[in-house]
């Protein structure tokens, strides 16, 4: 089972390299398990304070949980992956089903920060993006699908967001096999991954 890794800031367009690379293995022979699944439960906390949390840092993950599953399947065994609802915050009862299969990519802006997690993955991916080009997507998608409006998401950047990227992000770039400027749109360098997983999966299978 092939591990790849695929980190970059919020809004870099990680979700769309994924989806690229996804297009072009058949189905069930690619799983993606995302960070954001593995937010440590906060059902427990006053949802005042739990609207506090700071989501950007490695200490909201429950790396021990992500590393427990993915050694699962490599060991030949199926997966209950957590679910996450960024309207409350909290883990939900529900749980998805990932049976063992050839490659299994992990995305999450934190995905490089773990050592335990970097040493597992085979290939390591960062998707690199201009800040304002990150930020107007992270406006778009937030304020479509989590509720938010145009000036909190603007507040939670300059607040979180972007000194997070600097100080947990950013930095793991230097952990990665392969840098992916401009994002879902750098066919060269997706075409590049694509056929690099294509050929380990050909030796694999020898």
């Amino acid at each position: 089972m092939l591990i790849i890794g695929i980190a970059g800031g919020t809004g870099s367009g990680k979700t769309t390299v994924v989806k690229k690379i996804m297009s072009s293995f058949p189905a069930g022979e690619v799983a993606i398990i995302p960070q954001d699944s593995y937010y440590k439960d906060s059902s427990h906390i006053p949802i005042e304070e739990r609207n506090k949390i700071n989501f950007d840092e490695p200490g909201a993950i429950e790396w021990s949980l992500l590393v427990e599953h993915l050694n699962m399947l490599k060991n030949g065994l199926s997966i209950e992956m957590p679910t996450y609802s960024y309207l409350t915050c909290t883990r939900q009862k529900e749980t998805i089903h990932i049976d063992p299969c050839d490659v299994v990519i992990v995305e999450g802006i934190l995905v490089l920060a773990d050592p335990v997690l970097r040493q597992m993955m085979d290939v390591k991916c960062f998707v690199d993006a201009d800040a304002d080009d990150r930020l107007i997507r992270v406006i778009a998608r937030d304020c479509i699908e989590r509720g938010r409006t145009p000036q909190m998401v603007i507040d939670r950047y300059e607040g979180v967001l972007k000194p997070m990227h600097c100080l947990y992000i950013e930095p793991t770039k230097r952990f990665a096999d392969l840098i992916i400027p401009q994002g879902g749109t750098n066919a060269v360098a997706i075409g590049l991954l694509t056929d690099y997983i294509e050929g380990q999966l050909r030796r694999i299978k020898k």
